[in-house]
């Protein structure tokens, strides 16, 4: 049990990193391009990781049928984030380059 309790603790602190860098990139890149590439990248990179460790963790403390449906739930809402974070930021890069070109103006 005690290597599950370091392999998740681990899991989870890399998880919160790469939630910080991609929120730091978020306040500190100068341009709307940047911006959507660090936190599309390292926020659903962060959310993998702290949902292999919350999988980990469930499936070493709850026996049975029950931890494997939290298990598909989490990779079910780690999938829908990738796609939701991917699309937002393609929309958002689009939107922002269409009024860029109507304004006559380059970023």
């Amino acid at each position: 049990m005690v290597i599950v309790d370091i392999v998740v603790i681990v899991l989870l602190a890399v998880g919160v990193m790469f939630v910080v860098a991609g929120t730091v990139g978020l306040l500190r890149f100068p341009d709307l391009a940047s911006r959507l590439h660090a936190v599309s990248k390292a926020d659903v990179l962060g959310l993998g990781f702290i949902a292999t460790a919350l999988a980990i963790h469930i499936l070493a403390t709850e026996p049975g049928w029950a931890a494997v449906g939290v298990v598909a739930k989490l990779a079910l809402i780690w999938i829908l984030a990738l796609i939701g974070t991917a699309a937002n930021a393609h929309l958002m890069a689009g939107s922002r380059r269409r009024a860029e070109a109507e304004r006559g103006t380059e970023a």
